[in-house]
């Protein structure tokens, strides 16, 4: 469990991830959701600067009943952009934060994905529980493997 505390964010994350463009419609998103069993997808403009987030949940609320909607339409609603419902200016993350760190933050925003950027909020990555509990595991395998070797020495 040692070995962990010495990986970083690089280590795990999912590098040059799908992303989509904020003129991209919502049903391309919910195709890219469907497809690939993502909860949430970087959109990008195209240079691969991080502009937001679209999750799951965004497109969930793209639905709301509002006074003016008492029924939404479907088909419409899935027209929009995904610029209108995007959950702008994203925490992210870089690829040097250690994965000690990231855990805690996963945890305390409960959240499962993070957009993981370099300078000029250029998109590298992304990395998600799933990829925290692999390194944890990861970790943990590769002690429990070493330590036999420990004791015939």
């Amino acid at each position: 469990m040692y070995e962990f505390l010495q990986y970083h964010v690089r280590d795990a994350m999912t590098v040059d991830p799908i992303a989509i463009s904020p003129k991209a419609k919502l049903h391309e998103a919910e195709d890219l959701f469907e497809i690939h069993d993502f909860n949430g997808v970087p959109v990008v403009n195209d240079q691969r600067q991080l502009l937001g987030m679209l999750t799951k949940f965004d497109l969930l609320k793209a639905f709301r009943f509002d006074s003016h909607t008492l029924v939404p339409h479907y088909n419409a609603i899935m027209e929009q952009l995904v610029e209108t419902v995007m959950t702008c200016d994203p925490v992210a993350v870089s690829p040097q934060l250690p994965l000690s760190r990231l855990l805690q933050k996963l945890v305390e925003m409960r959240t499962k994905s993070l957009p993981v950027i370099e300078e000029g909020n250029l998109l590298i990555g992304i990395i998600s529980r799933q990829d925290v509990l692999k390194a944890l595991r990861r970790s943990t395998v590769q002690r429990e493997i070493l330590t036999p070797r420990d004791r015939a020495s």
